[in-house]
């Protein structure tokens, strides 16, 4: 047997209210019912509010910037005019004196200046010789021994740069280190004219200047300009060395063109020579065609070529002899080529009191 349940006219009347206001958001706000908002909605809204309150962060911090800039301008304009103006260091030690020490409340000793603070010792610790090794009472070595460092002369091409003073620093610290420690210590000075490379730079110095060569100068005029440049570079050296506090002994300062070092290069290749170890035969030489010189190896960067080439030599034909292709090994020197040649011109027979060329 079926049943059916029938419903009251009421209940029927309050479902379909129900589901007519379920359908009908615009009835449910008509009424007072808050609406509810879409997941892509509520994200929306949640980055709009981090972008204002990002833009409203961006101004304080602006606005807190400008207020710092004002304010540190306005300390440096008040220090400015209480500031009180330190005059240029002028030392008034006696030349080759003990340094005259002045007060802290000097204003050049306020703060650390170097021009003040290390003036006047060098050439004080100079006079009193202090870097000159000692010897004992009959001039003998000290019993603790002695050390000796020959300082690597810089060329006189330039002045000096931060390999130099890296160098330097530490061949003086074991020179100071020794000779607190009772040696006969001597660090020795010196120069090397470096001559190809001192030609190259006169050179170029020449043409930069005065858009001349060697030879339109002449040869006697060129060599008074070469010892123009060596005298101020050699000066410039000098300086920077005692500048930093170098504890050579600057009375036994050599030259490598000097007439005894000369004199003893030319002994030292005659004995050489005498004694077997050195000689003469045909080997292959790095000839510059610019300088009209041989180099050494160090001089020259190689460039391998693995067949013929139609790299020019200045100075040489790429075809001495008719239908002859050259194909011989090239170096280059920058932008300076050599050439390597089998033979060399003859040298005078070095005999004991001659020079070897």
């Amino acid at each position: 047997m079926t049943t059916a349940t029938q419903r009251r006219p009421s209940e029927q009347t309050e479902e379909r209210l129900t589901h007519g206001q379920a359908a009908n958001p615009a009835a449910q706000a008509a009424e007072g019912t808050p609406e509810v908002k879409s997941e892509k909605e509520l994200e929306k809204e949640r980055k709009k509010a981090e972008k204002a309150a990002k833009l409203e962060a961006k101004k304080a911090k602006a606005a807190q910037m400008a207020a710092n800039a004002a304010n540190k301008e306005k300390k440096a304009k008040e220090k400015k005019v209480t500031e009180e103006v330190v005059p240029p260091y002028v030392e008034d030690t006696p030349a080759g004196e003990k340094k005259r020490i002045r007060s802290f409340e000097d204003p050049n000793f306020k703060a650390y200046d170097p021009i003040a603070v290390e003036s006047a010792w060098y050439e004080w610790w100079q006079k009193e010789g202090f870097f000159k090794p000692e010897f004992t009472s009959k001039g003998k070595v000290k019993e603790a021994g002695s050390f000796v460092i020959v300082h690597p002369p810089p060329n006189v091409t330039g002045s000096l740069h931060m390999g130099h003073a890296l160098g330097d620093s530490l061949q003086d610290l074991l020179i100071r280190w020794n000779r607190m420690n009772g040696k006969t210590t001597l660090w020795l000075p010196g120069c090397d004219h470096a001559g190809i490379s001192t030609q190259s730079v006169v050179e170029k110095m020449l043409w930069r200047k005065e858009k001349k060569t060697r030879h339109d100068l002449g040869r006697e005029k060129f060599v008074e300009t070469v010892w123009l440049w060596k005298e101020d570079y050699h000066k410039r050296i000098n300086k920077a060395l005692t500048h930093m506090g170098g504890s050579f002994d600057w009375s036994r300062e050599a030259f490598t063109m000097d007439a005894n070092l000369s004199a003893a290069v030319a002994e030292t290749f005659v004995r050489l020579h005498e004694e077997g170890i050195i000689y003469r035969a045909n080997r292959l030489v790095n000839w510059c065609t610019h300088l009209n010189t041989a180099l050494s190896n160090l001089e020259v960067d190689n460039k391998e070529l693995a067949g013929r080439t139609l790299l020019d030599v200045p100075g040489y034909d790429k075809n001495p002899l008719p239908n002859q292709p050259t194909n011989q090994p090239t170096t280059t020197n920058q932008t300076q080529f050599c050439q390597q040649h089998l033979s060399t011109p003859p040298i005078r027979q070095m005999n004991s009191g001659q020079d070897a060329t």
